[in-house]
């Protein structure tokens, strides 16, 4: 197998240097043509992506910002950060944009000591009940330095209800109120959160991080037009960018985000992963990509629907975006390690997750989290959804059933093989 991406006497060499190494990346390659990503959080990057990622930009150290460097030579590394700049500003219709964040954590970190002092309260959605860490999880760093109040989702609907986070809000006063999340199936009510925002005077901020490229798709909602102050987004993962994250604003907040960045958290920026940031902004704006950001929906939407035909209990009872939880201890007498594990062993990657007020631990939940951006991004539509589910299915009903499970490996991996990897050839 070889992937065109990298230059053939690079992996000579590679093979000649570290054998063990280069073993791993020849098996990575066969594990995700063989197999398929279905990780919300996953996806295949645009094959130009991994060109600029093996760069010569990844030689340059490049502090500061454009026409504003500390180092020499950067007439090449201002021109990809501004090209990146101006056309996030594009794609989602923001005053001003930092493409410097090294990654999802970081990023929202910056925007709260850009924002907030020390002490200052946060609201940000739980992450039992599909939060993220990096919105106030009491085993983070930022946990120690600002305080957060959190708001969940409803028993048993699985859905936020704006009363009771109006409520909360004017309880408790924060300075800043988060929309994001990392397992919610359903769209946020920007609107909603813009009102609850302005009536208790707080700053607000959407971490887009799962969402970036079906925004940019125009498939979702954007919170820049409800009028948000700062959005946050990875760029890896709907987006089909590079690892890395970037920062949405108006144009008041430019100043204290971009210094928050550099120098208050990081030094040199990365400067082969902006430019491979400033090619995926590029390509998003293309109708390729368009349609490609409301196949994920309609996959999404068809992976669920075979699901709910044999009644399987999904959180929220469906999804509206791109990823779907499914309760498979309610479903399916397991937890979610064990549906994990033998999913795996079928070729379909997922994740266990926690389901909101779950009475199990996180390492044994009992749920699992899956998404549809990596399977569209091979091609694959509706009967593909149809079929994955019915596989699915057949594993969560027998995890330990050995003979199935071969069977299910080889459909799986046939299925796999009709849509290639993109920037992968056989």
């Amino acid at each position: 197998m070889t992937n065109f991406t990298y230059s053939q006497a690079a992996l000579d060499r590679l093979q000649k240097t570290d054998l063990d190494i280069f073993n791993a990346l020849m098996n990575e390659e066969r594990r995700q043509s063989e197999g398929i990503e279905l990780i919300p959080s996953e996806n295949y990057c645009f094959p130009e992506v991994y060109a600029l990622l093996g760069s010569v930009f990844n030689n340059k150290y490049s502090e500061g910002y454009p026409g504003r460097r500390y180092y020499g030579g950067q007439e090449n590394t201002d021109t990809i950060e501004t090209l990146a700049r101006e056309r996030a500003k594009v794609v989602f219709r923001a005053e001003h944009a930092n493409v410097q964040p090294l990654s999802g954590c970081p990023m929202n970190e910056a925007v709260y000591f850009a924002l907030l002092n020390p002490g200052d309260t946060i609201m940000g959605m739980d992450l039992t009940h599909g939060g993220h860490l990096s919105h106030g999880h009491p085993v983070t760093n930022m946990s120690k330095i600002f305080k957060f109040v959190r708001y969940k989702t409803e028993i048993p609907s699985g859905l936020i209800d704006l009363n009771k986070v109006r409520q909360a809000a004017l309880e408790n006063k924060p300075k800043l109120i988060i929309c994001g999340h990392s397992s919610y199936p359903r769209e946020y009510d920007y609107a909603g959160f813009r009102k609850i925002a302005d009536e208790v005077g707080a700053l607000l901020m959407a971490d887009v991080s799962h969402l970036g490229g079906l925004i940019a798709g125009g498939a979702l909602k954007n919170p820049l037009d409800y009028g948000f102050d700062v959005v946050t987004s990875t760029t890896h993962k709907s987006l089909r960018g590079p690892r890395g994250g970037i920062i949405l604003c108006k144009e008041k907040f430019a100043k204290a985000i971009d210094k928050s960045v550099f120098p208050g958290m990081q030094g040199g920026p990365h400067m082969h992963q902006i430019a491979a940031l400033a090619v995926t902004l590029k390509l998003v704006q293309t109708n390729a990509h368009k349609a490609y950001a409301k196949q994920v929906l309609t996959n999404a939407r068809a992976f669920a629907h075979g699901l709910l035909e044999s009644d399987t209990p999904l959180i929220t009872g469906g999804t509206e975006n791109h990823l779907i939880v499914i309760n498979v201890a309610a479903g399916f007498g397991i937890t979610g390690d064990i549906a994990e594990k033998a999913l795996d062993r079928v070729g379909i990657t997922l994740n266990k997750n926690v389901i909101p007020d779950d009475p199990n631990p996180p390492m044994k939940p009992s749920g699992i989290r899956f998404g549809t951006p990596a399977a569209t991004a091979r091609g694959m539509k509706e009967p593909e959804m149809k079929q994955l589910a019915n596989v699915m299915l057949q594993v969560l009903r027998a995890p330990d059933d050995e003979a199935l499970l071969t069977k299910l490996r080889e459909e799986t991996r046939a299925l796999c093989m009709r849509f290639p990897v993109p920037g992968i050839e056989s």
